[in-house]
Parts: C-alpha cells; sequence; structure tokens
C-alpha cells in the first residue's frame, strides 16, 4: 500500500512555510484556526473567476493581523486607484476579530505555481477543454518557465466518458522522496459538463533541490 504524504506538510521546517504564522492559547486557538479559514475562502471566492490567487499568508500579532496574497496579477487585486484592496480590506475586517493589513505580492512565474496551473487546468476543464491537450500545455508552459520536473494527474469522467479513471502526464523529475528538493503541490477541482461530476486535477512542480534552511 503506498503511504501518501502532502509534498508541502513533509517539508515543514526544511525548506517550506506554513502559511498562517501566530501563537495562541486554548481560549483562543479554535476562534482564530477559523477565522483564518473565512478570511482564506473570502479571497479565493472574491477572485475565483480569474484564478490567480497563488498564496495566502496570515500573520498574527497582538494587535493586528497582517495578510499578504501573492497573485500572478496584482493589478486585479488591487483595483484602480487602490479600490479592490480598500473593499476587501473592509470585508476581511468584518470577519476578523483585530484590524487587519493588506499586502500584495506580484508572483514572477505563474507557470512554476502548482495552484495557478492546477487551477488553469480546471477551469480549462468546465469549458470543455480536452483533458489531455489542457495537461499536455500545461506541462510544456512550466517546464519552459524553468521547472526540473512536472507531474499532472487528472482523474473523474473525463471528455464525460462512462467510467471514471486516472490519467498522468508527466516530465522530467520529481523526487517525492528527497525532502532538501523544492517541491510545489495543488489539488484543483472542476465541475464537469452535463453532470459529470468532479474532476480532480494536482499538480507537483519541482523545482530544484534547496539547502535546509
Amino acid at each position: 500500500m503506498g503511504q501518501k504524504v502532502n509534498p508541502i506538510s513533509f517539508r515543514l521546517q526544511v525548506n517550506k512555510d506554513w502559511s498562517s504564522r501566530w501563537f495562541a492559547g486554548k481560549k483562543d486557538f479554535a476562534k482564530w484556526l477559523a477565522e483564518d479559514g473565512k478570511i482564506r475562502a473570502l479571497i479565493e471566492k472574491k477572485f475565483e473567476s480569474r484564478p490567480t490567487i497563488a498564496r495566502v499568508e496570515i500573520e498574527r500579532s497582538a494587535n493586528l493581523i497582517t495578510i499578504t496574497i501573492h497573485t500572478a496579477k496584482a493589478g486585479v487585486v488591487i483595483g484602480r486607484g487602490g479600490a479592490g484592496i480598500t473593499d476587501l480590506k473592509k470585508e476581511v475586517e468584518r470577519i476578523a476579530s483585530l484590524p487587519v493589513r493588506i499586502n500584495v505580492e506580484e508572483v514572477r512565474r505563474p507557470e512554476l505555481t502548482a495552484k495557478l496551473v492546477a487551477e488553469n487546468i480546471a477551469r480549462q476543464l468546465e469549458r470543455r477543454a480536452n483533458f489531455r491537450r489542457a495537461a499536455k500545455m500545461a506541462l510544456q508552459n512550466t517546464m519552459n518557465a524553468g521547472a526540473k520536473g512536472v507531474r499532472i494527474q487528472v482523474a473523474g469522467r473525463l471528455n464525460g466518458a462512462e467510467m471514471s479513471r486516472r490519467e498522468k502526464f508527466s516530465d522530467g523529475s520529481v523526487p517525492l522522496h528527497t525532502i532538501r528538493a523544492d517541491i510545489d503541490f495543488y489539488t484543483a477541482r472542476a465541475q464537469g459538463p452535463n453532470g459529470t461530476g468532479i474532476i480532480g486535477v494536482k499538480v507537483w512542480i519541482y523545482k530544484g533541490e534547496r539547502s535546509e534552511r
């Protein structure tokens, strides 16, 4: 039996970091954890029509919550004259228990971010694109951007088939057992057309080895 481990959690404290960084006692832990989940869901939902959010990091201090949004298109998040970020801050402060500061950082190479690649494939599948074409295009673009290896897995009733199945596409090497290997991973879901159910998309991107921090 295969013992599957999330490649991100497997490398925490080696070359990956937590997406939420704070410490809480028993009294506040559950409340803050639920808050973080709601904040992430709000940000993802606000920009779900155009998948540009690569990562959301939340850091808490005694009197402030700092949210850093890593995005492929900073202009979409910030909005004209900063209106978008102001509206987002007001919406987040309705959920948060402390004042909020939002930073926006642009992702230079979205092709090397597993979340953006997986969501791009998922959106194409929802528009009835051929899964092989979508996966192979993403594979090629990611390798051209400088990745050392890519693995893409698509599972479900592909192209509206009666039976669900799993298809894998890969290029280069993806050493999942090497802890110092810098591997990005994400799972996206696409709603299949005509009631064919959910299609799952998994993406692993190997960017090379990084020394321990």
